[in-house]
């Protein structure tokens, strides 16, 4: 098996003229597409509709391409939307394929993926433990299919999980049901810190008996530092793409990661790079950048209102959320590392990584 990632921008959120040509030119098959992770141009939040339009076009090429219904290619790709591109940030889809063009050595490894999707989730369920349990039980079924034998080869797990509105919440209501929280935008944390610590489960970071209700967005000391999880309106189960290296697959993509410990934290940004098998001190040469194909990184504003000993206002804003300042800042931060902004930063890092942090990946070319 071989895995390959394409990285295309888009000029608006129904954009996908880079996706179409990657088919045309022959750079990949349709059928080979397992998972499309976009940056759309929206808000980010509850009312960021930018990322079901997004989904909805490239559901519907790839629909009339392949011959098949809208429904048996979400089956088959993870459309993976995350909405707000705030500062420098430009909106980009990644494409990642799949095919059985490559063959790993069995000693060197390999960028190797595998994407999925859990039931759907009833809004009573979401921000709890069913949905963390449901999460883990798909990542250790995706890790098996991607044949990544061991935790320490799992670099990066994507998740797009769905979110609380008023009619989901008044469903809930009239079957005698409670939910997690009655604000639909903080609803956004809880399905994401509750993903997280079912990728944290899967990935052995934590045990069963450390996990309850009650510590989902409470308990800050349990983390993951491989999760990467983005909440919208426009799905109600998990997609989940997983990435990471084995020596069963070919190809010349490798991934690694490291931790932001904070939204400034560049020395993160180039451990992620080395771990991936980059080398280099301070700045990165014109060579060693054209090696990086993306850069996945999640953040949040501190929440204790302080960076490094200094305060911010990033949690003081009523005009603009704090998840939008936040991701501005991050991808700043990268893209003067790796001198390209064109990377994937998301929002909202609940139990990903630690407070005002967030888990950092990069896959990058081979050697």
């Amino acid at each position: 098996m071989q895995a390959d990632l394409f990285r295309v921008s888009m000029d608006s959120p129904d954009d996908i003229s880079g996706v179409v040509a990657l088919i045309e030119d022959g750079k990949c098959r349709p059928e080979d597409v397992i998972c499309i992770m976009g940056k759309t141009e929206g808000n980010g939040c509850v009312n960021d509709f930018s990322r079901g339009f997004s989904n909805f076009v490239l559901a519907d090429y790839f629909s009339r391409t392949m011959g098949v219904t809208r429904e048996k290619v979400e089956e088959q790709i993870a459309l993976i939307m995350s909405g707000g591109t705030e500062g420098v940030m430009t909106p980009h889809f990644s494409v990642f394929a799949k095919s059985q063009s490559g063959q790993g050595d069995g000693s060197s490894k390999r960028l190797a993926i595998a994407s999925g999707h859990t039931r759907d989730f009833l809004p009573e369920e979401i921000g709890r433990m069913p949905q963390a349990h449901v999460t883990a039980d798909l990542v250790r079924k995706l890790m098996k299919e991607a044949e990544i034998e061991s935790v320490e080869d799992l670099h990066f797990v994507q998740v797009k999980c769905p979110l609380l509105t008023g009619d989901r919440i008044s469903d809930a209501f009239k079957c005698g049901q409670t939910v997690c929280i009655e604000d639909t935008y903080k609803s956004m944390g809880y399905s994401r810190g509750a993903s997280a610590l079912g990728v944290a489960l899967a990935a052995g970071e934590m045990e069963e008996s450390q996990l309850s209700d009650d510590v989902i967005c409470h308990d800050w000391s349990l983390q993951s530092g491989v999760a990467s999880t983005s909440a919208g309106i426009e799905l109600m189960c998990n997609e989940v793409m997983i990435i990471g290296n084995s020596p069963v697959w070919g190809g010349d993509l490798v991934v690694g990661h490291s931790v932001m410990k904070d939204a400034i934290d560049r020395d993160a940004v180039r451990d992620a790079i080395v771990n991936a098998g980059i080398s280099f001190d301070w700045a990165l040469s014109t060579g060693q950048r054209d090696k990086i194909i993306n850069v996945f990184a999640k953040c949040e504003a501190s929440p204790d209102g302080i960076i490094r000993d200094r305060r911010h206002t990033m949690l003081d804003d009523s005009d603009i959320n704090n998840t939008r300042h936040a991701r501005s800042v991050v991808n700043a931060v990268v893209s003067s590392v790796i001198g390209d902004p064109m990377v994937y930063v998301s929002g909202g890092a609940e139990h990903q990584g630690p407070p005002g942090g967030g888990p950092i990946a990069a896959v990058v070319l081979a050697g």
